[in-house]
């Protein structure tokens, strides 16, 4: 059985979708309500890392917060993994771990096949 873990917002299509694929292909899930219990500043950093990402493509730029904080301008490391630790809802969801991989679940039909490799 595989083992994953994603960062899960029940109310998101998307997350709901990737959740019925890791089901089907008969993942062990842990599963992390990111919005309910926000990932630390720690475990953002990991995730990036395990992404090959930078802070700003893992952020939902549309949301209402990420303009309020002005943080289309903002490029400062630390600063965007402390907006994301406060705000979770900015977070691009949903992100999906295995082993030291990771990568966030859209467009889903990525993820069946991230999840066999």
């Amino acid at each position: 059985m595989k083992e994953i873990t994603i960062w899960h917002n029940p109310k998101c299509s998307k997350s709901r979708e990737a959740m019925s694929i890791l089901e089907q292909n008969d993942c062990e899930v842990y599963i992390v309500k990111y919005l309910e219990t926000s990932p630390t500043k720690d475990e953002i950093t990991t995730a990036l890392t395990m992404l090959g990402m930078n802070p700003k493509e893992l952020m939902r730029t549309k949301e209402d917060i990420y303009k309020e904080l002005n943080l289309k301008d903002e490029y400062d490391y630390d600063k965007l993994v402390d907006a994301m630790a406060l705000y979770p809802k900015l977070i691009e969801r949903p992100v999906i771990f295995k082993g030291d991989r990771a990568i966030i679940g859209r467009p889903t039909d990525k993820i069946a096949k991230f999840i066999n490799e």
